[in-house]
């Protein structure tokens, strides 16, 4: 039985914000709706770096909400964009990938380093569904004040707290709490932030950090 809402038999679109396994390879309005993203995602990209101006325009755009400053280093993909949050001093470098089928939320001064990507989408264990354009969606929310290391792959339905270190090459499959180092795969604590940290420089052999 098809799941409705209110009465009415939901859309494709419903179902996808709603969590719930939908149709993302063949329905028409996704469809259209990733092209605009894509389309939007290539005029950024072909931009030229010294044009600030252009790209914060077209941000504006292509994002849900933005809160103020918010640096994107091309180049930049995304599934549809508006389902995009980002807060206050905001920093993706080279080649982050968003699938933003469900809510990715960033909070205030979030620095991630090249080569990242924010996966929201999933697709069933079972070939038969998988097949038929089948997948499902699960939020990714990252607190204040992450810094997230090169090569990190974050995983559908993932919160990160506010306040942590994401070690380069990281896969993180399940919720990181605030005020940690973790690194790993799967992504682990390793330790949490203290006081001491405020006077150490970089430890690369502790922390496995790469930027």
């Amino acid at each position: 039985m098809q799941p409705r809402q209110k009465g009415k038999i939901m859309t494709e679109k419903e179902k996808m914000l709603r969590q719930l396994i939908y149709d993302a390879n063949y329905d028409q309005e996704l469809i259209e709706e990733r092209k605009r993203a894509k389309d939007l995602c290539y005029e950024y990209n072909h931009l030229r770096p010294s044009d600030e101006t252009g790209q914060h325009e077209l941000m504006l755009r292509l994002l849900g909400r933005t809160t103020g400053a918010c640096c994107i280093i091309a180049p930049f993909w995304c599934d549809y964009g508006y389902n995009i949050e980002v807060g206050e001093n905001f920093f993706a470098n080279h080649n982050t990938v968003i699938l933003d089928a469900a809510k990715v939320t960033f909070g205030d001064n979030v620095f991630i380093a090249p080569n990242c990507g924010f996966y929201t989408a999933g697709h069933p264990i079972d070939a038969e569904r998988r097949n038929a354009g089948l997948e499902y969606a699960y939020p990714i929310t990252v607190g204040d004040n992450v810094w997230i290391g090169g090569g990190v792959q974050v995983m559908p339905g993932v919160t990160i707290g506010s306040n942590v270190v994401i070690g380069g090459g990281s896969v993180v499959v399940k919720d990181i709490p605030d005020n940690s180092v973790a690194v790993g795969n799967p992504c682990k604590v390793i330790r949490a932030i203290t006081e001491e940290d405020k006077q150490r420089c970089w430890d690369r052999g502790a922390d496995g950090m790469r930027n």
